[in-house]
């Protein structure tokens, strides 16, 4: 089956913040305090995916207060952080939405992410992902993370499912 096809059942998409949301890098000020840059046009995808029914979740390795921040501007419900195994946990919101695997579209970048891209209906990496990764999924994008990969990804579900002019409608009637 074709990325379009695989693309056409999802209804969660997963993301990995560092590497798919950021460009992966950290920075620190001199007080200790955890700095990331998110891509506004991202952020707007996932507005997008939720107008049209299509559940979001984040899924990261690590702990971060940026993190709760972004994804309480985006209004994103499922938000895990610190998680070792996100096989496990995608397992488990799986079943908390009544969902399968199939239905699951995984967003990663690394090692850390394959375990739930190899079982997910849709496996997507960034520009920028890890070449053993890139090996390893249906589709890469042509944007890194941080810069328009999520955004990437998002409009080709869309796309697939018919629901990009849905998706698009209230900003394309007031133009």
């Amino acid at each position: 089956m074709d990325a379009k096809a695989r693309a056409a059942r999802i209804k969660l998409i997963a993301f990995d913040i560092d590497g798919v949301m950021t460009d992966g890098g950290l920075h620190y000020s001199d007080d200790g305090h955890e700095f990331k840059t998110f891509n506004v046009q991202d952020g707007l995808g996932i507005v997008l995916l939720k107008r049209v029914g299509i559940e979001v979740a984040i899924i990261t390795g690590r702990n971060s207060g940026v993190v709760s921040h972004r994804a309480a501007d985006l209004g994103v419900a499922h938000v895990y952080q610190g998680v070792g195994n996100k096989r496990d946990v995608a397992e488990k919101l799986l079943q908390k939405l009544g969902l399968t695997w199939s239905e699951l579209a995984f967003m990663g970048d690394d090692l850390i992410d394959l375990p739930a891209m190899a079982l997910c209906g849709l496996a997507i990496a960034p520009a920028n992902a890890r070449p053993i990764v890139k090996e390893r999924v249906h589709a890469i994008t042509e944007a890194a993370g941080g810069h328009g990969a999520v955004r990437e990804a998002i409009e080709f579900i869309l796309a697939a499912q018919g629901k990009l002019d849905e998706a698009f409608a209230p900003y394309l009637a007031a133009a």
